[in-house]
């Protein structure tokens, strides 16, 4: 099917259009080049669609690996693979890097916003950087290898702290604990307006109004349904509210109720 077609078939329109097109033109590129050729780094749900469309397309989860610099990685690239190379070896052609910059304890601690900020100042756009893994004295970058050297020279600052940039392997990585607020409650059903209710702690309505409008995602997906049943396991994320994944799901009540275990990110 014609890429024109093939985006239209997924409603991808504006921005997603431009970037699930680049991803189409990388696929083809592995292929007809039999070389490795990989995407900008992905957002969940950029990801996610970048998937869904590749599907469509007869493409299959074999023809690519996601990496993201380590196992828990929230921004990914797309690695296409040409028939030389298996996935299990793909991390040998990743176009990945890590830094490490580090700032003296004396000096006042930039924030994750802080260091997102400077780069934007550096002239680089946020689809070359990945996971930024701010930690005590130090931040810890996975960023793609067209931009690596330029920082290892340029970048000195986050706001008013100074920084010392050095490159790392992987291995070296320091990835700091998910902060994460457990929240044990039961809910009337497992549907998406109640679960969100109580996991954001709001009422049922102004729930089911936030997915109405759009402002909620289940597995990096839109839904707008406040009927959605969710499953163990599942992801769910509000524009403005963060996001929290339905950790358990119990048996129920003397009353009728679901148990439910809801891990909500902080």
């Amino acid at each position: 099917m014609e890429k024109s077609k093939l985006l239209d078939r997924c409603g991808a329109l504006g921005e997603d259009r431009l970037l699930l097109a680049k991803v189409l033109d990388r696929a083809a590129q592995a292929e007809s080049r039999n070389v490795p050729a990989a995407t900008d780094f992905l957002s969940p749900a950029q990801r996610v669609q970048a998937e869904d469309l590749l599907r469509l397309a007869g493409i299959p989860g074999t023809a690519f690996v996601s990496l993201g610099g380590y196992e828990d990685a929230e921004r990914r690239i797309l690695l296409f693979l040409p028939d030389w190379l298996e996935p299990e070896d793909a991390e040998s052609q990743s176009p990945l890097r890590c830094l490490r910059a580090s700032f003296r304890p004396e000096e006042t601690a930039p924030t994750h916003r802080d260091f997102l900020g400077s780069l934007m100042g550096l002239g680089i756009v946020r689809e070359k950087v990945g996971d930024i893994l701010v930690g005590p004295g130090s931040a810890d970058l996975i960023v793609l290898d067209t931009v690596a050297e330029f920082l290892l020279q340029s970048w000195t600052s986050a706001g008013r702290t100074h920084l010392s940039v050095a490159a790392i392997g992987p291995e070296e990585l320091r990835v700091p604990e998910a902060k994460v607020e457990e929240v044990r409650d039961t809910v009337s059903s497992l549907r998406l307006d109640a679960v969100v209710s109580t996991a954001l702690r709001m009422s049922r309505g102004r729930a089911a109004e936030l997915v109405e409008r759009g402002a909620v995602q289940v597995n990096w997906r839109p839904c707008a349904k406040p009927d959605r049943l969710l499953s163990e396991g599942d992801t769910v994320s509000a524009r403005g509210f963060g996001k929290f994944q339905l950790a358990q799901v119990g048996g129920l009540t003397k009353k009728g109720r679901t148990a439910i275990v809801v891990q909500r990110y902080v």
